[in-house]
């Protein structure tokens, strides 16, 4: 990683909801940004866990401020099934979220 280059820690979360439509998400992101890594080694995944009072997924993510993370999100709607994301701040973490969910709104 270059010296001096701003780092911004984010958010990458999958809704319960999506991950129960579609089991196999949470693997096909994480070889996603496994392979994210290696095309920009700038990114990094810092912690990826079960957040067990909502029941998402979550990936704790080093983003350099050169990339842009909607750029990462259009990709990887690529490689998924249908979905939408959204993007929040919350004021106890600070860190932009980046929230992947079902199209349909239940």
């Amino acid at each position: 990683m270059e010296t001096g280059q701003d780092i911004t820690i984010t958010e990458l979360r999958l809704s319960y909801r999506y991950i129960q439509e579609h089991p196999w998400v949470v693997t096909a992101v994480n070889g996603f940004l496994s392979a994210y890594f290696m095309e920009q080694p700038s990114f990094r995944v810092q912690r990826h866990f079960d957040e067990l009072e909502s029941g998402m997924h979550v990936w704790i993510c080093e983003v350099p401020s050169t990339m842009k993370m909607t750029t990462l999100l259009r990709r990887l709607q690529a490689d998924i099934p249908p979905c939408r994301y959204s993007q929040s701040t919350t004021e106890s973490t600070c860190a932009p979220q980046y929230l992947i969910d079902s199209l349909e709104q239940n």
